[in-house]
């Protein structure tokens, strides 16, 4: 029965981020907004970095997770240790940052982040979608789903080459 929640949580939260990512990139066709044709577009924020990155670990989640009741453990094993490791270096910090960060800033300085231009396009329950409901839900991932979690030091030189990447993009 645990499975079943679990896998069942993974679909759900997979489906919820493909949508959002529809539909940043459909509010964003459907506007003229003078930055978002600008070098790198939408996919220079981190907040879409993130959003799409969890797509892709809760999709891996739920591929597992399906996999699991078809395949012999050994034979997906690797499947379980990349999904851990995503999750564990970048899908669980990103979160946390995206969510920290931009609250921190907009409560600061609302026009650094958030401009009132975006209030237009789109709608309050967006902008929580995008940067309140990424902590909580990879909160319940930690308590419901055992992972293996990579040495400090492999999983701290790939954050960082990460971080460092994105900085210099």
């Amino acid at each position: 029965m645990a499975r079943t929640f679990v896998s069942i949580y993974h679909f759900l939260v997979w489906g919820w981020y493909i949508f959002i990512n529809f539909y940043i990139s459909f509010q964003l066709s459907k506007q003229q907004i003078p930055k978002a044709r600008q070098y790198g577009s939408q996919w220079r924020y981190l907040t879409v970095l993130n959003l799409f990155l969890q797509t892709i670990f809760y999709g891996i989640a739920f591929l597992y997770d399906a996999m699991k009741g078809v395949k012999r453990k050994e034979d997906i094993k690797w499947i379980a240790a990349f999904r851990d490791f995503l999750f564990s270096v970048l899908a669980l910090p990103l979160s946390s940052v995206v969510f920290m960060i931009f609250w921190a800033l907009f409560l600061l300085d609302r026009e650094l982040v958030y401009p009132k231009t975006l209030d237009e396009v789109f709608p309050k329950w967006f902008n929580h979608a995008m940067h309140t409901t990424v902590l909580p839900i990879s909160l319940t991932e930690v308590f419901i789903n055992h992972h293996q979690y990579p040495s400090r030091k492999t999983g701290l030189v790939f954050l960082s080459f990460i971080s460092v990447a994105y900085i210099s993009w």
